[in-house]
């Protein structure tokens, strides 16, 4: 059974938590008295931690955890059958006495699992749980499960309290109220690929989330050093989820979208859906490599090189040969490229030594092989000849090998001869400065795989970088040098004083080392910079949205394979994101070694909006069971038919209404993109911009509002191959209210049970 908290419990509740606060305020000066102390003790500062880095990143850490988890910090209490108490909370807090004995223990440690997994018929040796309500430092109810064996226990009044609470427009953790279902996924020792299907409402997001906080605890030393990626939908959804993990104490952890993974490039262009499909591709994996190697040339016929000693010849033959042997280098173009441009020299200095009559070939020539390196050498300090050999072999970047594959016509249908003419125009633009778009993004990391990185860029690198080095131990070396010259020689009582000074502790070159910038970025932060960067793990939310080429991208990001990867195939929307099972998705990188759990308990949506949604879900796929709704609300959803040239009028004055009806909650219009605009200009008129949310459905993936407006089903549904996928989207994001308003005479036939707003009220 379930009770309410009495006056003597919340009385006892507040001492425990206003001793558990005691303890987190001086856990906190500690642990900024200690960082001070490292700091101090280099000299130098943060730009002095040299050996001491470590300890003192680590500290900083766990201070900034303990501001992060503050408000809320207890939620819970297992009273055992052997009668110990256990507190649980958002972090563990031991009473610093010699025993260091637990005040609170972090809700992923292994004794904190019986709040969860504890039920009527595998109590988890749990006499009664406790779950406690706090407002930042102060407890405002308990409620109390009953395992007597009897019945059930009334567990769910907590999580319906949670999900019945007003949305914020940012999405919190759910630390408090996770079910046995999601616990299991979440503390799953699974260490490959973890694939967690779930309907509308299931909790995929939030499960993801704390499964990557619960890795960040168990495997905190390994995911430290080499970070964990979360890869989202859109820029929306990431800071719709951004405060979940700071509010659990983790942070250094990378959000991004799949166009924000390649460094320095900035996806804005948009796309035409054609376009964006044909480019998600796997094939387009073997297009990139086909114009890789289309840059690769070998001349039809002899050419002569003019050059300021004469003219040097190039055969095709030994230019094909030159190519050949470059290819099976297994080099990357740029890096084969050296390879071939010195077999290329080695071929035209023989050219130039049989001008003068010494044939190389037949053993007569009176040149040895130093002579012939020094015509090559001569060669290659040539303007003229380093210019044909570029254009045979040129040096590319992703941008510049993309750039000119779209601007030519020859060059792509030699490429892809795969694709359709239609498919091929589709692909091809004009050299502007547009940039690129999000499908661009997979292909340019796909075409930096292929080329490899210049070598001139890294020597150039290289060269600065010690030229630095040489600074400053130059300067390092005059520093001590002064400070040598400047030692005391006065001395008392005629005996030579024992003094310490900087040159008998430190020499030049490790003063150097500590007067160098030193990179205080965390993993994240590097990770960010980095395109080679290989994750500790890797979160995908909203997975199905992904193409195949975006997948290839995160499979070289986690080289281990060690991932979390969550979606619904029936909420698939994206012109390239997956059409089949997971096994399609991703048999092409991990075969058949993941592990699929689903989520069958539909949370957010009431079980009225959830049948509206489940008929839409018949329609995508017939055999697909929608996940089982547990809570309702009064509101009955309704439907509206209105003229289109009201449509945007009728929608502002119907989002006017739900927030009158609902101050605290968020309204979101979802329409289709080409009505957005006018839609948003008609909120923001009415100064509704601060309550309402006027977005197309795919930047409503994996958002949830408290009422939602669905504008133009129709128009939904037609506006792409998957229009019938992005409306059931539409339809699942409301936590208690739903409405439609379509501008023909009849809503699309899955919504036509819908009634009238008058008659759904009634």
């Amino acid at each position: 059974m379930s009770t309410g908290g009495r006056a003597g419990d919340l009385t006892g509740e507040q001492a425990y938590l206003t001793r558990l606060y005691g303890r987190l305020d001086e856990l906190r000066a500690e642990a900024g008295a200690r960082l001070e102390g490292v700091l101090a003790a280099t000299g130098l500062g943060h730009q002095g931690l040299a050996e001491r880095d470590v300890a003192a990143d680590e500290l900083a850490r766990r201070a900034a955890r303990l501001d992060a988890v503050e408000n809320g910090l207890c939620f819970g209490r297992l009273d055992m059958d052997d009668d110990e108490r256990r507190y649980v909370g958002r972090m563990g807090i031991l009473d610093g006495s010699a025993d260091f004995e637990p005040l609170l223990i972090d809700w992923r440690a292994p004794a904190a699992r019986p709040f969860y997994a504890a039920t009527a018929r595998s109590t988890e040796g749990v006499r009664r749980r406790r779950h406690i309500r706090t407002s930042g430092r102060r407890v405002t109810g308990v409620l109390d499960e009953e395992f007597d064996g009897l019945a059930e226990p009334a567990g769910d009044a907590a999580l319906l309290a949670a999900v019945d609470a007003a949305r914020t427009g940012r999405m919190s953790d759910i630390v408090a109220t996770i079910q046995k279902e999601q616990d299991d996924i979440i503390r799953s020792p699974h260490t490959g690929v973890l694939v967690v299907q779930g309907g509308p409402g299931t909790g995929k997001t939030a499960v993801a989330l704390h499964r990557a906080a619960y890795l960040l605890y168990t495997q905190r030393e390994r995911l430290a050093r080499s970070g964990v990626l979360i890869v989202g939908p859109n820029t929306t959804f990431l800071r719709y989820i951004g405060d979940v993990l700071p509010s659990l104490g983790e942070s250094g952890v990378l959000l991004a979208t799949v166009g924000e993974l390649y460094p320095g490039v900035r996806a804005r262009r948009p796309e035409a859906p054609a376009a964006a499909e044909v480019k998600g591709r796997a094939a387009m994996a073997d297009v990139l490599a086909a114009a890789v190697r289309d840059r690769q040339e070998v001349p039809d016929a002899p050419f002569d090189i003019v050059y300021d000693e004469g003219t040097a010849r190039l055969d095709p033959g030994d230019c094909a040969e030159a190519r050949r042997v470059a290819r099976e280098s297994g080099l990357p173009h740029n890096q084969a490229a050296a390879v071939f441009r010195e077999l290329a020299l080695a071929a035209l200095a023989r050219g130039v030594a049989a001008q003068f009559g010494q044939d190389v070939l037949d053993g007569s020539s009176l040149l040895t092989a130093e002579d012939l390196e020094i015509i090559a050498a001569d060669l290659a300090a040539s303007p003229e000849v380093s210019a044909a050999l570029d254009a045979l072999w040129p040096r590319l970047t992703p941008q510049r090998l993309l750039r000119e594959l779209y601007v030519s016509p020859e060059r792509l249908a030699a490429a892809a001869p795969g694709l359709t003419a239609e498919e091929r125009a589709g692909l091809l633009r004009p050299l502007d400065r547009l940039g690129w778009s999000v499908a661009d993004v997979p292909l340019l990391d796909e075409a930096a795989e292929l080329l490899g990185d210049d070598p001139a860029v890294l020597r150039a690198a290289e060269e600065e970088a010690a030229a630095e080095r040489a600074e400053r131990l130059a300067l390092a070396g005059e520093a001590l040098d002064i400070a040598y010259g400047s030692r005391t020689t006065d001395f008392d009582d005629g005996e030579e004083a024992e003094q310490l000074a900087a040159f008998d502790l430190i020499d030049a070159e490790r003063l150097a080392e500590r007067q160098a910038e030193r990179d205080t970025r965390d993993a994240a932060e590097r990770a960010a910079a980095d395109r080679t960067w290989a994750f500790g793990h890797v979160v995908v939310d909203e997975a199905q949205e992904l193409s195949a080429m975006a997948w290839r991208v995160l499979m070289r990001r986690c080289p281990a394979r060690s991932m979390t990867v969550v979606g619904d195939i029936a909420q698939t929307g994206a012109p390239g994101g997956s059409r089949g099972s997971w096994a399609d998705v991703l048999g092409p990188h991990v075969g058949s070694r993941f592990r699929r759990a689903e989520l069958t308990v539909n949370y957010r949506l009431p079980a009225r909006i959830a049948a509206v949604a489940a008929a839409v879900l018949h329609r995508i796929d017939p055999a697909a069971r929608p996940p089982r709704a547990v809570r309702d609300t009064p509101a009955e959803p309704w439907r509206l038919a209105v003229p289109r040239e009201e449509l945007v009028a009728a929608a502002v004055r119907r989002a006017a209404r739900e927030c009158a009806g609902s101050p605290e909650g968020r309204v979101a219009v979802l329409a289709p993109a080409a009505l957005v605009p006018a839609l948003a200009a008609g909120a923001a008129a009415a100064g509704l911009a601060d309550r309402v949310d006027v977005l197309d459905v795919g930047r409503a993936k994996g958002l949830e509002f408290d009422s939602v407006l669905v504008a133009d089903p129709d128009g939904i549904a037609a506006a792409s191959p998957r229009g019938l996928n992005d409306l059931y989207v539409a339809l699942t994001r409301a936590t208690q209210r739903l409405g439609v308003l379509h501008t023909g005479r009849t809503p699309p036939e899955p919504l036509a049970l819908l009634r009238p707003p008058a008659a759904a009220a009634g």
